[in-house]
């Protein structure tokens, strides 16, 4: 899939997850998740301390999400989205954006062994789904 299919495809859905969400508004991981919401889509924030970011319950895990995640956006240190994408795996996560400066060439091959349609070492999605502060 080129990547321009593979973005329209990961937009296509309503539900998605934001694993490096922040309360912070100038991170972002707070930025993704504000983008989701502008453009009428679930997000689900996913943050191990918080219980809640922009007025959204956090889950603390990839494994505490309910069931019709689209999508997740990885939004985390390198070293972390390792970890991010293994649990996504066993999650059952179908599609990963692994937004700029998340990438791992460890991770990326995981999820790409693992089946999952990715995107990385691309557009951040603020810029693909059009973002506004």
């Amino acid at each position: 899939m080129d990547g321009n299919a593979a973005i329209r495809d990961f937009l296509a859905g309503e539900r998605y997850a934001v694993a490096g969400a922040s309360r912070d508004r100038s991170k972002y991981g707070n930025k993704v998740l504000r983008c989701y919401l502008q453009h009428g889509r679930e997000a689900i924030p996913v943050h191990p301390r918080e219980r809640e970011i922009e007025g959204i319950a956090c889950v603390p895990d990839l494994a505490s999400l309910p069931e019709g995640v689209h999508g997740l956006s990885i939004i985390t240190p390198p070293e972390v989205t390792e970890q991010v994408v293994e649990d996504a795996i066993r999650a059952g996560i179908p599609r990963i954006w692994m937004q700029p400066g998340a990438e791992s060439e460890d991770a990326i091959e995981a999820a790409r062994a693992a089946g999952i349609a990715l995107i990385a070492g691309g557009p951040c999605l603020l810029v693909a789904l059009g973002y506004r502060e």
